[in-house]
């Protein structure tokens, strides 16, 4: 398959994806190993003190975690995530979180995640493992 071929399958499934067309995450760019996703934070994301809730930071970086470690055709699952908070971003400025390969076994993979806002602002870093089952994902099915 041809990374723009993986590219237009992995954009399809993110945009069918329930969790992140709600909160408005699409995919920008990925490749074998890579992903990058955007998304905007909204006022529905804000925590008890209006500012951008964690849980919208993780699950921007578990999206593009999910792609890139998808992008070899083998159907791989989360088993661990580590995330550390750097910089509280600004309420409606777009956020892009970029994952990239770090390590690939048949069964273990791990991944370094950073969120940068639109000003090129350093928000969160990632660490996360994925374990990589036998069957294909929906990204190489035909």
């Amino acid at each position: 398959m041809t990374d723009r071929e993986l590219m237009r399958r992995a954009g399809e499934a993110v945009e069918r994806e329930p969790f992140a067309r709600k909160l408005g995450i699409h995919l920008v760019d990925c490749a074998p190993g890579y992903a990058r996703v955007e998304m905007t934070p909204t006022e529905e994301m804000s925590n008890l003190f209006q500012m951008v809730h964690g849980g919208a930071i993780f699950s921007l970086i578990d999206e593009a975690f999910q792609v890139a470690c998808n992008t070899h055709g083998t159907l791989a699952v989360a088993l661990g995530l580590s995330i550390s908070y750097v910089k509280a971003p600004t309420m409606g400025v777009p956020l892009q979180a970029e994952a990239r390969e770090v390590s690939r076994s048949p069964r273990i993979a791990t991944y370094e995640t950073t969120v940068k806002d639109g000003n090129g602002n350093l928000i969160a870093t990632a660490s996360a493992t994925a374990y990589r089952k036998k069957e294909n994902n929906l990204f190489h099915e035909s």
